[in-house]
This record gives structure tokens, C-alpha cells and sequence, in this order.
């Protein structure tokens, strides 16, 4: 275990902290959890620990994506933020949570597939051929997924609108 951290603990940092926006705390946990799973998985792990970097980025990312959508899913007044940087009571913060709350439902109407490929290319800021790649689809597939999903929260929104 000592190797595969000292092999993978500053690539997988580099990697996780693009993914996360720079947040070291966020990209430091990322790393503790995916060498926790690696150890728990030590016995069925297979060659030298310098040759599982594809496994731990694929674990990596999997736990990002997790982490990612977890804080997706929890309310504003959750948030980790500073209470002071926080709205007060008003209608700019309540238009804010109104607006979360219909891009969450438009995003829910959205399949797992589209979900995903919006997720890889807007929230971890992916291109398309990276997301691809990660995602072991053809890049047209991506922009196909990325298309059909933005129109479906466009679609979203303008339900929501027009119903207000």
C-alpha cells in the first residue's frame, strides 16, 4: 500500500483537484477515499502497485462523481459556505432556490446516460474527446447525450416559467 500511494497519491491529487474546481479539502478526501477502497480491495488487485493508475482513476472518478452528486442534492441552507457569504431572507434568495429547485427536477427528468454526459462536460469542465474517453462512448455520442439533455432542461424551464 505504501507504494501504490507513493506511485498515485500526487497524479490522483492533480487530477481530483481539476475535477473538483481546485478545492484542495474536497480533492484531498477524494484521494483518502480511494486509497481506502484500493486497501480494502488489496487482495484481488493484481500487478505492481505503479501499474493500477487506470484502476484508482476510474475508482477516483467514480467516487467524484458521487461526492459531486451528493452536494448537488442537498438544499442550500446546507451548504458548507460561510453563514456570512449566505443570502438573508428576500426575493433574490428565494428566486435562487426556486431556480435550483426546477433545474433539480429538470435534471431528474433527465436519463442516467444524459445526466452523466452533462456531468462530465459541464461540472467537471471535461472536453468532449475526455469525456468520451472516460466514458467509453464514441465522442459523437457525448454531443448527442449533451444536446438532447440541455434541450430537455430547456424544456424544463420554460414548463416552469410558464406555469409562474
Amino acid at each position: 500500500m505504501r507504494r501504490l500511494h507513493r506511485a498515485h497519491s500526487g497524479p490522483l491529487f492533480r487530477l481530483l483537484s481539476r475535477w473538483t474546481g481546485g478545492d484542495r479539502q474536497l480533492a484531498e478526501d477524494l484521494v483518502q477515499e480511494t486509497m481506502m477502497r484500493a486497501w480494502r480491495h488489496a487482495a484481488s488487485l493484481r500487478g505492481e502497485p505503479e501499474s493500477l493508475g487506470p484502476w484508482l482513476q476510474t475508482v477516483a472518478r467514480r467516487i467524484a462523481m458521487d461526492s459531486l452528486r451528493a452536494r448537488a442534492a442537498r438544499p442550500p441552507e446546507c451548504d458548507d459556505q460561510p453563514l456570512e457569504r449566505m443570502s438573508g431572507p428576500g426575493g433574490d434568495a428565494l428566486a435562487l432556490v426556486l431556480d435550483r429547485q426546477v433545474v433539480f427536477q429538470g435534471l431528474a427528468r433527465l436519463s442516467p446516460e444524459h445526466r452523466t454526459a452533462l456531468m462530465y462536460v459541464y461540472i467537471l469542465d471535461r472536453t468532449i474527446p475526455q469525456a468520451a474517453r472516460d466514458l467509453r462512448v464514441p465522442e459523437g455520442t457525448v454531443k448527442s447525450r449533451v444536446h438532447h439533455a440541455l434541450r430537455a432542461l430547456r424544456l424544463a424551464l420554460d414548463e416552469a416559467a410558464a406555469g409562474s
